[in-house]
Parts: C-alpha cells; sequence; structure tokens
C-alpha cells in the first residue's frame, strides 16, 4: 500500500513540477521570445557566412595581384 502511494506521490508532484513548462509554450511571450531567439541565431549565422565568404576570398584576391605584379 504504501509503495504505490509513493509512486502516486511521485507521479503527482513530477505533473506539478513540469506543468509550467507545458504552459510556457502556450503563452504569447514564450512565442515572441522563441521567434526572436530565432531571428537572432538566423543574423548570426548570416553574418557568419558572409564573414567565411570574405576571409576565402580576401586570400585569393591577394595571391591573384601578386601573380599580376610578378607578371609585369
Amino acid at each position: 500500500m504504501s509503495n504505490s502511494m509513493g509512486i502516486a506521490s511521485a507521479f503527482v508532484l513530477s505533473s506539478l513540477f513540469l506543468s509550467p513548462f507545458a504552459m510556457a509554450e502556450e503563452s504569447q511571450a514564450f512565442v515572441a521570445q522563441n521567434s526572436a531567439r530565432a531571428a537572432a541565431y538566423q543574423a548570426h549565422q548570416s553574418e557568419m557566412t558572409a564573414k567565411a565568404q570574405e576571409a576565402t576570398q580576401a586570400p585569393q584576391a591577394a595571391n591573384t595581384q601578386g601573380r599580376i605584379e610578378k607578371d609585369s
């Protein structure tokens, strides 16, 4: 009897602790914060991609210009 009461109380306590997290996904504040976080992540990704492209293009341009100067 006490074992089943312990299991039942653990189940009730865990559902009480987890219910705010389940309700948070439905709130407007959660949705707004999640979309702002996604937009910031997307901006960061595009910025890092642009920096990586600039880093790969800059040495190539320097090598090309160096070859032109050597040929002259």
